[in-house]
């Protein structure tokens, strides 16, 4: 097989550029094979209309490293395309570039024993002025692309298609980055679209924040999310705009998620124009999930007041405008807060939300005590200070909003409509 690899050519004109002080590394037409490739400083990979740039699926090709998982130290295979500590780093083009899941994916469902984590598609860590432009990204190992500690971040263009049942291959995650624009991608992949993370109480660095996102101009398809932010959150989230996006299949719309233990806060969120279809709840706000590394714990799904320290996650301000969404099956929105930690000014203006003519029950969220629904209003506990207005629900079985006896000082204006 290493006869037809090109990873050694592809490396050796990465290099060559960047010790000449930067340039471009063009990939031409065609079909190109090669294992994990570093980029350096100053270089942009940039593959023509036609070029076809295919990863292969061969654990030695990908040098175990030193890295993070899902938001805690790990061993790693080496991204396909992988910079660290870089400046001014480009992937760019017309071209495809194929990661070669299949087998990484058939490993996973066999639940066989890897030497290290699955390598994600692009990975950036510790790097500065980071793009990826116009190429499309296929069958990804793992995640697809996961800036970890960048600043000035922009994905633009992009069009990732993974697999419905392909595992843990996320769209876009930027981790404990700050300054980041995810605009005009095309996203359908087998876990969430775009997952906003900044390290989990396990992570060998002190967290991070995640902070100054945009997403904008965006289509996502199929997904568990549409936007997530966690359930990796405990650097603080803070200051995303998500806007003029169509979510359409997705499991959920807008989802946040977190549990105790994880800290952190959430906060300055506004998430407007965005019209989705037949996802099963438009919003979801989860502070018990119950996903990963100590999810089951008693205390984790306890829903009375337990202390509250650096260890119990906030989520406040997060402003909700201008959304459509038809087709919902589950519920409108599933918001809760902590018993001793309530949401705190979620606002949520001018929603319209129309229930699919037959709904198959689904759980709006993750965690332990949550029935399924179908076509239920909003379910909202353990917040204060918020406000539900201009809001319609078409179709909803049973009252439009069930508040639950946390809710405090809470105004609903909510019309529900027969079809």
């Amino acid at each position: 097989m290493s006869h037809d690899l090109r990873t050694a050519e592809i490396q050796s004109a990465i290099d060559r550029a960047a010790a000449s002080g930067g340039g471009v590394v063009t990939i031409s037409p065609g079909v190109h094979r090669t294992g994990a490739l570093r980029l350096r400083s100053f270089v942009e990979l940039h593959l023509e209309n036609g070029a076809r740039l295919e990863f292969v699926p061969d654990p030695r090709l990908y040098p175990v490293i030193d890295a993070s998982w899902e938001g805690a130290p790990a061993r790693i295979h080496q991204p396909c395309i992988f910079a660290d500590g870089e400046t001014n780093v480009a992937v760019t083009g017309l071209g495809t570039i194929d990661g070669g899941g299949s087998r990484w994916w058939e490993a996973v469902r066999a639940g066989d024993e890897l030497e290290a984590a699955r390598p994600t598609l692009i990975s950036f860590r510790h790097s500065t002025r980071v793009t990826i432009r116009d190429v499309v990204l296929e069958n990804s190992p793992a995640w697809t692309v996961h800036p970890y500690r960048c600043d000035d971040v922009r994905v633009s263009g992009v069009r990732i298609k993974n697999p419905a049942d392909s595992p843990n291959t996320d769209g876009v995650n930027p981790e404990s980055c700050r300054n980041v624009r995810i605009t005009d991608c095309h996203i359908d992949v087998g876990d969430d679209c775009i997952a906003i993370k900044a390290g989990t109480e396990a992570s060998s660095q002190d967290p991070a924040p995640c902070e100054n996102v945009l997403i904008a101009g965006c289509t996502m398809l199929r997904g568990h999310g549409g936007v997530v932010i966690g359930s990796e959150m405990s650097g603080d989230v803070r200051g995303v705009v998500i806007s003029d996006c169509i979510f359409d299949g997705t499991d959920r719309g807008v989802r946040l998620k977190t549990r105790r233990g994880r800290g952190g806060t959430v906060e300055d969120l506004r998430i407007t124009n965005i019209v989705m279809r037949r996802v099963a709840c438009p919003f979801v706000v989860n502070p018990f999930y119950f996903c990963g590394p100590d999810g089951k714990l008693p205390h984790v799904s306890d829903r009375s007041a337990l202390p509250a320290d650096e260890t119990t996650p906030t989520i406040r301000r997060v402003f909700i405008s201008n959304v459509s969404a038809s087709d919902v099956t589950s519920c409108a929105g599933f918001i809760s807060g902590l018993p001793e930690r309530p949401l705190d000014d979620i606002t949520i203006l001018d929603v319209s939300i129309g229930f699919a003519d037959d709904p198959l029950p689904s759980v709006p969220a993750m965690a332990d005590g949550v029935p399924e629904m179908a076509a239920a209003g909003f379910q909202i506990d353990f917040v204060r200070n918020s406000r539900i207005s201009g809001v319609s629900l078409t179709g909803v079985v049973g009252d439009a909003v069930v508040a639950g006896p946390g809710a405090e000082n809470l105004t609903a204006e909510v019309t529900s409509n027969e079809r």
